[in-house]
């Protein structure tokens, strides 16, 4: 099959890596003029202006990495060769915890890695393959194909170029990321592509750093990020000894804004945090400047009807332009590699049925995807409900998000929202720190590994939480993760 994949990043990418390796013959094409570089420091400085996240923190997952690790080895290698390192979250747990190997602990590792080299590795891996060619500095600005009927889809056979070129192919793949206009796309073909999004409240701000000779990392003892209400912060470990740290405040706070936007300030602000401070005493120098990342949402699209029947046949999305959750939790990237994986195993299980094929990759996304839209869109819910009740009240966590609420703001639960908020302060965050069997729930579904409400549907973890929450007036107070915002600001000036 002769497939078309539209964007050169992430998504586009890993759908090449498992497509390439069904058979099928790969034509990216890419709106940027985006040469190779020859390292991964040289990467760093890529010119990515149609993918401007580059250059902010980003996770990749224990799920991303257990999929190259179990279906293309080759490129983990690469990676490790490249600098990238592995984070197994068993070694990190808290001082004093059992860390007994337990059946499945072998999956809980994610790596630690910059954006631009995890692209660059894979780009470097997809363009050796004989099946794969890359036209870069082209865009797509239309699409081969004919109108939907009464009774039958639209059919999507080709991409027509900004320089007037047509391609065709068996097979589009939209991976132009959460920017991308897909719906106006395909309304010339009669489809109409129905979108849901909501607005996340929030923007952040990444500054890069690597260690200077000599220096090592902090040891870590607690939290990697937290929540104060009124500023989300976490710190990730990149690869060949850099690391990110990103603050997000809400978009309404103008105050915190300009003084997180102030490279000075951005400095002044995470030595305040006991999660960052560590790692700017000394054993650091800042490489980039405060980059902002703002405009985020969470949003869904559908391409098929409530019956499951394609609306449109030869053309699929993958990663943003599929479904984009709030990239404060770190799934993006796994997201969108997980997909390109799903779309060529319905391939390969329908290789004489493209329309089949396509339906059940739908379906696949359903189960595997828009679990965590959903999961986003409640958490920050959640997350205005509680920065508008207080801001003073911070929460933290082993990782840089907060566990998924449920859907209905814990009414399955019977607890309303005040309750749940509780619940999770006062019982699920110190039964993560003592406990081995709640840490462990939680680090799998964090990691993508369970659904997003595993932690609510277990009731061994849900007995262990309660006894945490029942014991909350004979523990010490929880560690302070920061100022609250007039001591902030206060200190900021």
């Amino acid at each position: 099959m002769d497939v078309i994949v539209i964007g050169g990043g992430v998504g586009g990418l890993g759908a090449a890596l498992a497509l390439s390796k069904g058979g099928h013959r790969i034509t990216i094409v890419e709106r940027d003029a985006t040469p190779l570089p020859a390292d991964p420091n040289g990467a760093f400085e890529w010119d990515r202006r149609g993918a401007p996240q580059v250059r902010h923190s980003h996770a990749f997952l224990a799920r991303l990495r257990n999929q190259l690790r179990d279906r293309h080895p080759e490129v983990l290698a690469a990676l490790f060769d490249a600098g990238a390192t592995e984070m197994d979250f068993i070694e990190m747990l808290p001082e004093g915890m059992d860390r007994t190997r337990q059946p499945g602990d072998e999956d809980l590792v994610a790596l630690a890695c910059r954006r631009t080299t995890f692209e660059w590795v894979l780009r470097r891996a997809v363009l050796d393959d004989d099946h794969v060619r890359l036209r870069d500095g082209a865009a797509v600005v239309g699409l081969l194909g004919d109108a939907a009927g009464a009774s039958v889809p639209a059919r999507v056979q080709g991409v027509v170029l900004d320089d007037g070129t047509e391609i065709r192919g068996d097979l589009i793949v939209a991976a132009n990321g959460r920017r991308s206009s897909i719906p106006a796309m395909v309304e010339p073909l009669g489809v109409r592509i129905t979108e849901t999004s909501e607005e996340t409240g929030i923007i952040y701000f990444s500054r890069f750093f690597t260690l200077v000779d000599g220096a090592d990392w902090p040891v870590q003892n607690g939290p990697i990020g937290g929540d104060l209400g009124y500023l989300k912060y976490g710190v990730f470990q990149g690869d060949n000894r850099t690391f990110s740290i990103t603050l997000a405040v809400r978009t309404d706070d103008a105050a915190m804004r300009s003084r997180v936007l102030d490279p000075a300030l951005f400095l002044e602000t995470a030595a305040q945090l006991p999660a960052t401070a560590t790692y700017l005493d000394g054993r650091a120098e800042p490489i980039t400047g405060v980059e902002v990342m703002a405009k985020l949402l969470n949003r869904r699209r559908r391409f098929t009807t409530d019956d499951g029947e394609l609306l449109v046949d030869g053309f699929v999305a993958v990663g943003d332009a599929h479904t984009c959750t709030n990239p404060l939790y770190g799934r993006g990237c796994s997201l969108a590699m997980v997909q390109g994986q799903l779309l060529a195993d319905a391939l390969a299980e329908h290789p004489d049925d493209r329309r089949e094929a396509i339906t059940a990759y739908e379906a696949a996304s359903a189960r595997e995807v828009l679990p965590w839209y959903r999961a986003a869109v409640a958490q920050d819910a959640a997350s205005r409900a509680d920065a508008a009740a207080s801001s003073s009240e911070p929460s933290g966590l082993d990782g840089d998000a907060t566990p998924e609420r449920p859907s209905d703001g814990g009414r399955s639960s019977g607890l309303d929202g005040e309750d749940m908020r509780a619940l999770l302060r006062d019982g699920l965050m110190p039964a993560m720190r003592v406990d081995p069997v709640v840490i462990r729930a939680f680090l799998r579904m964090f990691n993508l590994l369970e659904p997003p409400d595993s932690l609510l549907t277990n009731w061994d973890v849900i007995g262990r939480v309660m006894q945490a929450y029942q014991d909350r007036e004979q523990r010490p107070p929880e560690p302070e993760l920061g100022p609250g915002r007039d001591a902030m600001l206060s200190e900021l000036g």
